[in-house]
């Protein structure tokens, strides 16, 4: 049977989450857990995606995000395959790491649907930071949300917007619950957490229309009302002739990731003064050429291969071996321009 299309469009929201291989962990200490966070916060500056809540469990995480550009499989074959890359190689692992597919599920938001779809969304992200007390982390009485240190709640909505990550929508979450994005917002929000969790069980107040939530997650494809099931159906639901993809996963989106990364290359020939063609024939040894690779691996989701192509080097293999041998360079073994050039593309 072939795999559903994933439905991409400008402005989506969707809830991801996804499992580790045979339900096993994919961390396995707090140095993972903030290598996952980091890297999820590169996909997120990368796609541009706005996110309303996250979670990181041992086993799994969930997300919540907008995507403004039509970019969720770039962004997501981008992340979940640079983490992978990155936990086998701290702990000398092999193989896949997560188990199957991720899930996603369109939600309904004010673009499209019916007229009810803030009560869909703000149960939504309630039931992603209420994963840690179902899970019988924190219950609401001793223990509160903020005490579990890896989700949004801790690192953004319990945070002021000078401090938050900017990828989090946390004023938009706040403003869906009621509340605005000040102290008194934020503790009031986390309070009405804390009192979920102390006075109910898990799926107590988790419909919307007589729809259960959790039932959805399990099964569904949507978390939304008919109105906007039919509306999508009747936008996304028809397929091409002799085709198992939808006209909106075929549809040719500019993505998001590669006008990023043709901005780093502009930015390059203009920092290093030099037409791309003389930037391209730079000898090896070269690390102004390499410079750039790091920059749009770093920044953007575009595969190793189209960098290699771009910037006319040997192959992915090439630019991943290059890259990783740049990384490493000190800052004195580096000339001034390549050095300005790197301290002037991290990205925290």
């Amino acid at each position: 049977m072939p795999r559903a299309p994933r439905i991409e469009f400008k402005n989506a929201v969707y809830h991801v989450m996804a499992r580790g291989n045979h339900r096993e962990p994919i961390v396995f200490g707090d140095d993972d857990r903030k290598l996952f966070v980091k890297t999820f916060g590169e996909a997120c500056q990368m796609t541009g995606w706005q996110v309303y809540a996250w979670v990181l469990m041992d086993n799994h995480y969930h997300a919540v995000f907008k995507t403004p550009e039509a970019n969720l499989v770039e962004g997501m074959k981008w992340m979940q395959n640079a983490y992978t890359r990155r936990l086998n190689s701290r702990h000398k692992l092999w193989g896949h790491l997560f188990g199957g597919r991720y899930r996603s599920i369109l939600v309904e938001n004010e673009d499209q649907g019916g007229n009810v779809w803030r009560d869909y969304l703000r149960i939504l992200i309630d039931y992603v930071h209420l994963n840690p007390g179902h899970a019988g982390l924190v219950d609401g009485h001793g223990k509160s949300v903020l005490d579990y240190q890896w989700s949004s709640i801790s690192q953004g909505y319990a945070l002021s917007p000078s401090k938050r990550p900017g990828w989090m929508a946390v004023g938009e979450g706040l403003d869906l619950q009621g509340e605005k994005d000040s102290a008194r917002g934020r503790r009031k929000y986390i309070a009405h957490l804390d009192e979920r969790l102390a006075g109910e069980d898990e799926d107590e107040d988790c419909r919307v229309e007589g729809v259960s939530l959790s039932a959805r997650v399990k099964r569904g494809w949507f978390w939304g009302s008919e109105e906007f099931k039919e509306a999508m159906l009747k936008q996304y639901g028809k397929k091409k002739k002799g085709s198992n993809r939808t006209y909106a996963s075929s549809r040719l989106v500019k993505d998001h990731g590669e006008k990023k990364g043709r901005t780093i290359l502009d930015m390059a020939v203009a920092h290093y003064g030099m037409d791309l063609e003389t930037l391209k024939l730079k000898e090896k040894g070269d690390m102004k050429r390499v410079s750039v690779a790091w920059a749009i691996m770093r920044e953007t989701t575009m595969s190793q291969g189209w960098i290699a192509e771009i910037l006319g080097m040997k192959s992915a293999a090439n630019v991943s071996q290059q890259v990783r041998r740049f990384e490493k360079v000190p800052e004195k073994g580096l000339t001034k321009k390549v050095r300005e050039w790197r301290k002037s593309r991290f990205v925290d």
